[in-house]
């Protein structure tokens, strides 16, 4: 394969993003060594559903770096430098990325270098196939069942070499300079014998399938196995174990560490939690990763394949969160007897250094091509006298650093006579003239020599009390008398021996890359590899089985791969009959398509997301994604409707919040062109709720979608049902509010943009609310962590300035709203349209006595309660009609509510509203309009057989009603059992706005620009009415949050003020306006505007409707009833008012209640003022059915008049049928429920 670093879909992903990650599984397999590959491909096979949590990236070949500059990235340092090995100094180190393919971790005494990606050490490792000396393994440190016959691993090691394949270099391949030379020292040693070619994983053969079906390429024998080779010749676990394990369903998810286990609370098995690195994450800060873990549940077994250092220190901390474990753990490590060392400047040509491409008449062969093998009873009496040396080759990538390494290296040895001072002298400044590769040169003259011995398996692992990472403590690493030995002997094979360079760079230590032991078979984990839950017999946690090299309880000396690999395979084996899981080994995998599905999957697929990601991959499409971090306080609880007092009350009770999630959209068109701007959420939400931390996959994110329930806004949603610990499901809806309130403010923005306001629920009921915000910092390191992903660079760059123009042009628009042209969309250019809801019954006319016709709806009740149909008439206002009453765009509206309610529901429309009438013989005063209420009233009377009706009139209606009581074109007594009055009634007194407009001429100035006696509340053609439209998005509309950009919406307002508050209108009505709103006549505007600044009811010329009656001072009885109210005594009435009112001022709604009071007493009155209502939101508004809003208490006024035959209405937020009137109850403040952002619901 290519070292193609730039073409994505040419490496197959068998890993699955963590978005597809499930809550639960049979099996999780901790890592994807030998250890954690064995178990993941055995366990498949078993037909277990598996989950592989692997802390490194995917990488196949053509992916690993060739040079330093790319090597550089990939080094991830951690532990303590401690200078000397006195343990007194300790200096903390942590440096690079934890999912880098290479970790070198610093020890006090010895280091390590480990493996760290999909694959694991085998990634990195020298292949090298050689099971251990049988006297090893008969050591008093192993379990009795293998140290008493060794020979039962045989077996193991035979199903792992049919899995790995291991061959020695062919005798027919070229000669290898290195490995002749390593000969040629057998030879100086006396021990030609004992040199041979060992068994390694490297494929010898022609291009082929291997073992598990994938398909394999012949080595180039490049030398680079140290820093992963790219010529797809080398036999890791991710081509075998892996692949296989892949192929029969295991599920496979990359950086992801593990940090702990524990029992499950409430069900079998045990809960992983686990650091999720990706999404950039890490960018902020180690603490956040670690503090916030993901887990997964492990149903059956949990197998702990993370390496030495990686599942010890697992055990290690899960012991510290209650895991009982053997007093063992994390005791009697080994660096397995490493030495590195370097024969620098021999008089033979090695060829030891790695090369990308090398020549092939100048091939440097895989890392390690042979030994000299000096374990045998003949030259080790002691088993643990003995060791083997091999040759190896450095990385291109350490090429350049190698000479000045080796040079500048304390304790140098040679043995070289002084007659070969020149000729080395020669050697070496050739190579620092014309560098590594010179023939000739020192370093192509240098052998490297890696010595696997028995050291003293002393090390200890415990975890740094501050930060809970590893550290070890290597005591006795080198058995001094027997490594001087094996140095004297490294010395006799010529030139200079130099011990490993590293040694003086990291602290005077060694290093290792065979770590083994930790949680040592038989003392720490039972002979197949369960971990023991204590000491003295305790037995073991079932289901908990470590697998890898932490298992080993003592040095091997030799390769140590070979056996970890045979003592996984037995340990699985074990389990698996334990519980009766039979594992099928018979079936051969074809050869697999690593790009296409796995031949035998367990789990049934995700279709649609599974779906979604498998086109991204095929298509290389743009995607992109974030990660945000946010905290707040959510109450536990639902007894807290508002937002801000439950987050108040949990702040106060200490309930803090915070999630860590990370946002990916797959097809980036998707985000920014659908309607509902999709994207996937996962992460951890953390909370005070029982079941904390949540665990978040497939959730939905919504990026400015449109906010259904108030107009011109947006909103940013997220959506995910979360499980908890304790296996319950709880969903999670929040949302932040983006609208036109933050219009010239950046803190506003801000604030909008970074609040959320949270809903929790159980499926039935409110477990939790509150608000959560992003910090400042965590929104820099937000920034930093978007991403795109696509087919190529330009593609990325492409979608990442697609995105944030997106991003910005939702926030311009907030920004400066005021400028926006103003807009209605019209019939033709709407993708949503209602019809008529409900539909009535039958439309009649009624010919009031000037000879006007209007029209009047009719809806028969749903239901017959106690077997009587009543009547109720409703009048709307100017400029509008029934559908006020019948708003279609709202989920319940007032005539359905009333149906339902058993109630027959006649609207007439009068000759001021949404009628042709209304444009007849140049308009018509609001008191003409009487005369179509009283026309209406008689004809429901006489319909309903004398029987009185009820009234519920608004607005311009209700002053037209009045008008027709007050003088008595409308017999009250006669036709009303009751009334409710909306908005204004007998007194209209203006707002503010429309108080200082009633002294400005505005209609004349109309009529003269227009031409026309005519306004339209809606936009009409011509350059005028364009030129309206342009000035009016000027018109002061009240406070930044009524700012909107309907042209129908501010034409109505210029003609009668802000009709309501928009965040109470449900983007549907607001959208929709142009329907549901008319014109009106310069003859009406007059009139309501005389009426205005008079603060009475009356007559188009003045005249007010209610004179005070004469009284006679000298008389004793009390003063008269003014007669114009007389028509109005005994009639029960019901005014109800928005506190936000700019139309007609809340104060008209009070005169008039409080005249009917005085002058007839208490009894039959009430006023409602309902807080944070408008004018016509009160009847629009999608949460007036709600319980104690508008159409309830209206209502119930009804219900107790029609129905129960009391006066006034019961008490707020009873069911209608089962109020209590009291005769006497004051007036009202009603205020509905809101929505986070103050808003009514």
């Amino acid at each position: 394969m290519d070292h193609a670093h730039d073409h994505p879909k040419k490496y197959p992903r068998i890993a699955r993003p963590v978005e597809l990650l499930r809550p639960s599984y049979d099996v999780v397999v901790i890592g994807s060594g030998y250890g954690g590959g064995v178990a993941a491909s055995r366990m498949a096979r078993g037909r277990q559903s598996v989950c592989v949590l692997e802390r490194g990236k995917e990488r196949w070949p053509g992916e690993y770096p060739s040079n330093l500059k790319e090597a550089a990235p990939q080094i991830h340092v951690s532990g303590a430098l401690s200078p000397n090995d006195t343990g007194r100094l300790r200096i903390p180190v942590e440096a690079g990325d934890p999912t880098g393919l290479y970790h070198l971790f610093l020890g006090e005494g010895q280091n390590a270098f480990v493996g760290n990606g999909l694959g694991g050490t085998s990634l990195l490792n020298a292949n090298i196939f050689l099971r251990a000396d049988p006297r090893t393994l008969s050591l008093k440190y192993w379990p009795e069942e293998i140290r008493d016959d060794p020979s039962k691993l045989e077996k193991y090691y035979e199903r792992a070499e049919s899995m790995l394949q291991p061959s020695p270099y062919p005798a027919s391949f070229p000669a290898l300079k290195k490995l002749d030379v390593l000969q040629k020292q057998a030879a100086t040693l006396g021990v030609e014998d004992k040199f041979y070619r060992p068994p390694q994983t490297t494929w010898f053969h022609e291009d082929g399938p291997n073992s598990s079906g994938v398909q394999m390429k012949t080595t180039t024998l490049s030398g680079q196995d140290s820093t992963g080779v790219n010529d797809g010749s080398k036999i890791t676990t991710l081509v075998t174990y892996l692949a296989d394990a892949w192929n029969w369903g295991a599920e496979i998810f990359c950086e992801c560490e593990a940090r702990y286990v524990k029992k499950h609370p409430t069900q079998e098995g045990y809960l992983v939690f686990f650091a999720w690195h990706g999404a950039k994450r890490d960018l902020f800060g180690k603490e956040n990763v670690y503090e916030h873990l993901m887990w997964v549940h492990a149903r059956k077994m949990v197998f702990l394949g993370a390496g030495v250092l990686g599942s010890t220190e697992i055990v290690l901390r899960s012991k510290e969160r209650g895991l009982r474990t053997s007093q063992f753990v994390g005791q009697d490590l080994s660096g397995n007897g490493d030495i590195l060392a370097f024969g620098y400047n021999l008089d033979d040509e090695v060829n030891g250094i790695g090369k990308e491409h090398p020549d092939p008449a100048r091939p440097i062969g895989p890392t390690i091509t042979g030994v000299i093998d000096l374990r045998g009873e003949d030259t080790a009496k002691n088993p643990l006298d003995g060791f083997v040396i091999e040759e190896g080759a450095i990385a291109s990538s350490l090429a350049h650093l190698f000479q000045p390494m080796l040079e500048l290296s304390p304790g140098r040895v040679t043995r070289a006579p002084l007659s070969s001072i020149p000729f080395r002298t020669l050697r070496s400044i050739t190579s620092k003239l014309f560098g590594p590769y010179a023939p000739g040169g020192s370093v192509e003259h240098t052998q490297t020599y890696l010595v696997m011995s028995h050291d003293s398996n002393q090390a200890t692992m415990t975890l740094d009390p501050d930060s809970d990472d590893a550290r070890i403590v290597w005591q006795g690493v080198g058995r001094a008398e027997h490594i001087a030995e094996i140095s004297e002997t490294l010395a006799r094979l010529g030139g200079t021996l130099v011990q490993s360079p590293f040694f003086s760079l990291l602290g005077q230590a060694e290093i290792t890359v065979h770590a083994i032991g930790g949680l040592n078979l038989g003392r720490a984990t039972s002979h197949l590899g369960e971990l023991l839950r204590g000491d003295d017999g305790a037995g073991v946690h079932e289901g908990l089985i470590v697998t890898d090299g932490a298992v080993v309880p003592a040095a091997l000396g030799v390769n140590p791969f070979a056996t970890i690999t045979a003592l996984a395979e037995r340990s699985v084996e074990g389990v698996a009959a334990k519980l009766g899981i039979d594992i099928d080994y018979a079936t051969k995998n074809a050869q697999l398509d690593l790009f296409g599905s796995p031949q035998f999957p367990v789990q049934p697929k995700d279709d649609v997301t599974e779906a979604a990601l498998i086109r991204a991959r095929k298509t290389g499409q743009v995607g992109i994604g974030f990660t945000e971090i946010m905290n707040g306080f959510v109450h536990v609880g639902g007894e807290i409707e508002s937002f801000g007092v439950a987050a108040s009350q949990a702040r106060a009770d200490l309930q803090d919040a915070q999630f860590f999630l990370s946002v990916n959209a797959f097809d980036e068109d998707a985000l920014l062109g659908r309607s509902d701007h999709p994207a996937m959420l996962t992460g951890t939400f953390s909370s005070a709720l029982p079941g904390s931390p949540h665990m978040v996959t497939k959730g939905k994110f919504g990026l400015f979608t449109v906010d259904e329930r108030t107009p011109d806004t947006r909103n940013l949603t997220y959506e995910f049902d979360m499980v908890g610990v304790d296996g319950k499901m709880l969903h999670f809806s929040g949302y932040k509010v983006v609208n036109n309130a933050a219009a010239f403010s950046t803190r506003d923005i801000w604030e909008e943009t970074s609040t959320l306001y949270v809903t929790i629920s159980d499926g039935k009921l409110v477990a939790g609310k509150g608000t959560m915000k992003i910090k400042v910092s965590d929104f820099v390191h937000e920034l930093a962590t978007i991403a795109t992903t696509g087919a190529n660079v330009p593609l990325r760059i492409t979608g990442f300035g697609r995105f944030g123009a997106f991003f910005a042009r939702q926030l311009t628009r907030v920004f400066f709203a005021p400028f926006a042209p103003l807009t209605d969309k019209g019939p033709a250019t709407r993708t949503l349209t209602f019809a008529a809801r409900p539909v009535p019954n039958e439309v009649i006319s009624v010919t009031a006595s000037d000879g006007v016709v209007s029209n009047m709806q009719v809806w028969e009740p749903t239901k017959v309660i106690d077997g009587k149909v009543l009547n109720v008439l409703f009048v709307p206002g100017a400029s509008v009609d029934e559908r006020i009453f019948a708003l279609p765009t709202i989920p319940l509206n007032a005539i359905e509510y009333f149906t339902r309610a058993g109630y027959r529901c006649y609207a007439v429309t009068t000759r001021v509203g949404l009628t042709p009438n209304a444009k007849l013989q140049g308009g018509w005063s609001i008191y003409d309009a009487r005369l179509d209420v009283a026309a209406g009233l008689k004809e429901v009377v006489r319909r309903a057989g004398g029987e009185k009706a009820y009234v519920i009139a608004h607005c311009a209606g209700a002053v037209a009603f009045a008008s027709g009581l007050l003088d008595g074109t409308i017999p009250a007594r006669d036709w009303i059992r009751g009334i409710t009055i909306s908005q204004v009634f007998m007194h209209p007194i203006l707002g503010t706005v429309n108080d200082i407009k009633a002294n400005i001429p505005l209609p004349s100035a109309y009529t003269f620009l227009a031409r026309s006696d005519w306004f339209d509340c809606v936009p009409q053609p011509g350059l005028v009415q364009h030129a309206f439209d342009s000035i009016l998005k000027f018109y002061p509309v009240g406070g930044r949050k009524e700012i909107c950009s309907s042209a129908s919406c501010h034409r109505s307002e210029l003609a009668f003020g802000r009709l309501w508050n928009h965040a109470n209108l449900n983007a549907a009505t607001h959208d929709h306006l142009d329907e549901y709103l008319g014109g009106v006549s310069m003859k009406s505007l007059r009139h309501l505007t005389l009426m205005g600044r008079k603060r009475i009811t009356s007559r188009p010329d003045g005249t007010p409707l209610i004179i005070a009656p004469v009284k006679d001072e000298s008389a004793l009885e009390p003063e008269p009833v003014n007669p114009a109210l007389e028509n109005l005594r005994g009639i029960p009435i019901l005014i109800i008012s928005g506190s936000d009112n700019v139309v007609f001022a809340p104060e008209g709604t009070d005169m008039s209640y409080s005249l009917l009071r005085n002058t007839f007493g208490a009894e039959m009155y009430e006023r409602v003022v309902f807080k944070g209502r408008g004018h016509l939101d009160s009847w629009m508004s999608s949460t007036c059915a709600d319980d104690g809003d508008v159409y309830d208490t209206v209502l119930g006024h009804v219900d107790a008049i029609c129905r129960h035959g009391k006066l006034g209405t019961g008490e707020g937020g009873v069911a209608a049928e089962k109020r209590e009137v009291s005769c006497s109850r004051p007036v009202a403040i009603v205020t509905p429920p809101k929505r986070a952002n103050g808003t009514t619901q």
